[in-house]
């Protein structure tokens, strides 16, 4: 009986109520846009550091848009 009453109390707390999906999903969302946000940043004051020491540096072109394929005839 005495075990019955010490086990009570952990059997009870082993038994806790799991976050759902879409908690999980909002939390680990809000992690990601944090990290991407520092990321950069850092990459902003890297580029401000570049320019300060070297004043003549050009920036980086920007991105070059994709090729765009020729339609498909369907056959």
């Amino acid at each position: 009986m005495r075990r019955l009453a010490l086990m009570l109390p952990l059997l009870l707390a082993a038994c806790h109520k799991e976050p759902a999906f879409d908690e999980r999903y909002d939390k680990a969302a809000k992690e990601i846009e944090a990290r991407a946000k520092t990321m950069d940043a850092d990459i902003a004051e890297a580029a401000r550091a570049a320019a300060a020491t070297d004043p003549e540096a050009k920036p980086l072109p920007a991105p070059a848009r994709p090729a765009n394929a020729r339609p498909s005839s369907g056959e």
